[in-house]
């Protein structure tokens, strides 16, 4: 690190712990514009704040259209000579109906201070998140006058109904958001309080299987044992794909699947793990699975699962029936490198060769999976800045379980893309009572502005 360099990030750290009240005053004030997208309350409103809010602090700032709510881009360009790296941040200012009111402490768009804590619709999810990322490059703005790096913005007003103009919005705009390295901040810490750094999000795949046997249920005393039962071969089928040890046995399924790195198999050995006190969260009798297995399978391993099973009579009362019909709701979680049109055929012709009279249909959009290199020097520089930023050592999930629109960024921009939670385990997001912990999002504000100068030292051509 250049002596200057380490001086500025002090200097710009000061002025950061100076504007603490005001810091908060600019979060109250984007928390208290409603912006539920799922509802159309506000969200244009809030769009045009966030705008005003970055250009009043230096940043170029502009709302672009989409066929949906518009998103708010940013940039900065740093005024040195020579080349720099880029980072895209990326969140989203609409957020979720509050739900009943009497469920809230204190109305959700009027966000209060409590014990520490600002409570209020989207003080977690996502605003207070994305503000922290605009508070550290306008606190490195007014200190230094410049910026270490090159800085986008991309906060869209989508995510709550599932980014339908994300997506086709980069791909037409790939020249205009391009950067080595988007960085999101988003969802919770980890429940022992330390920070994460994640690289990775498995996708996600839903389908129906659908299997009509007769036009109507019939008599089971009258019919039994000579006409076709559906609920009993839909179970039958089923079975088919999955041995008992839990491996999928659709031919094929696995062929795509990327063996973990030591790197990375290394990192799982330093994730906190405790059976017992997961069963118990869980409620569950016991997890079945070895710390390394464990993380290993939400990580690595794809899964099938039975998300539902619908047939013949479960209600109050006995009608002996033989099911005209049965309907299974399933989905895949995919991992690197999976592709969901392939794997679809696969299921398709497994489906075929157990039961052709089974009818398989796609259920909402699919998400790819998406994978980053805990590897990468950009990666390093992003663990380093959370360490700094929050005056511990992160944990580093090479991949998360659940899924996310991640794809956008790595396969649509071609762009390392990293997730760094900025809130707290117990931000209740979704839920009533939504909050930040001050603490965290100050430590926010500091990670984002210690990133910065960590990727300064990086070459440009990342």
């Amino acid at each position: 690190m250049h002596p200057e360099s380490a001086v500025s990030l002090a200097r710009v750290r000061q002025h950061i712990d100076a504007r603490r009240s005001a810091h908060l005053a600019a979060l109250q004030r984007l928390v208290a514009q409603k912006s539920i997208s799922s509802r159309n309350e506000g969200v244009v409103e809030c769009a045009q704040l966030l705008r005003d809010l970055m250009a009043a602090g230096g940043i170029e700032a502009e709302l672009l259209p989409t066929a949906g709510q518009p998103l708010v881009f940013g940039q900065v360009r740093a005024g040195a000579d020579q080349p720099r790296p880029t980072v895209l941040f990326y969140g989203h200012y609409d957020v979720q109906p509050p739900g009943p009111p009497e469920k809230w402490t204190s109305p959700p768009f009027e966000p209060t201070v409590r014990n520490g804590r600002l409570y209020g619709r989207g003080t977690g999810d996502n605003k207070g998140q994305l503000l922290a990322h605009v508070l550290a490059v306008q606190a490195w703005l007014e200190v230094a006058g410049d910026l270490p790096v090159n800085v986008k913005f991309l906060f869209e007003g989508e995510e709550e109904i599932g980014s339908p103009s994300l997506a086709p919005f980069v791909a037409a705009h790939r020249e205009l958001l391009a950067a080595d390295l988007v960085l999101t901040a988003d969802g919770p810490m980890h429940e022992s309080g330390a920070p994460l750094v994640v690289f990775g999000v498995r996708g996600v795949m839903n389908f129906d299987l659908h299997l009509q046997t007769s036009i109507t249920d019939h008599h089971s005393g009258n019919r039994g044992g000579v006409i076709a039962d559906a609920a009993w071969e839909m179970v039958q089928l089923l079975g088919t794909m999955l041995d008992a040890d839990g491996r999928i046995t659709i031919d094929g399924f696995y062929d795509d699947v990327i063996t973990p790195s030591e790197f990375e198999t290394g990192l799982l050995t330093r994730l906190p793990f405790d059976p017992d006190q997961l069963a118990r969260v869980y409620g569950v009798a016991a997890v079945r699975q070895p710390a390394t297995a464990f993380y290993q399978h939400l990580m690595f391993q794809p899964t099938l699962t039975i998300n539902g099973l619908s047939s013949g009579h479960v209600g109050e009362g006995t009608r002996n029936i033989i099911p005209s019909s049965a309907t299974a709701r399933l989905e895949v979680r995919l991992v690197a490198n999976q592709d969901p049109e392939d794997l679809i055929d696969k299921i398709q012709a497994h489906v075929d060769r157990f039961n052709r009279d089974v009818r398989l249909t796609r259920r909402e959009e699919d998400m790819h999976p998406s994978r980053t290199s805990a590897e990468l020097p950009v990666s390093q520089a992003v663990i380093a800045a959370v360490a700094k930023g929050f005056g511990r050592e992160p944990l580093i999930y090479p991949c998360m379980g659940g899924s996310l629109p991640d794809q956008v960024w790595t396969r649509v921009l071609g762009a390392p893309s990293i997730l760094v939670p900025y809130a707290n385990a117990d931000e209740a997001n979704h839920a009533p009572d939504e909050n930040i912990r001050l603490d965290c999002f100050h430590a926010g504000i500091c990670t984002t502005a210690t990133l910065l100068e960590q990727l300064q030292r990086l070459d440009s051509t990342l």
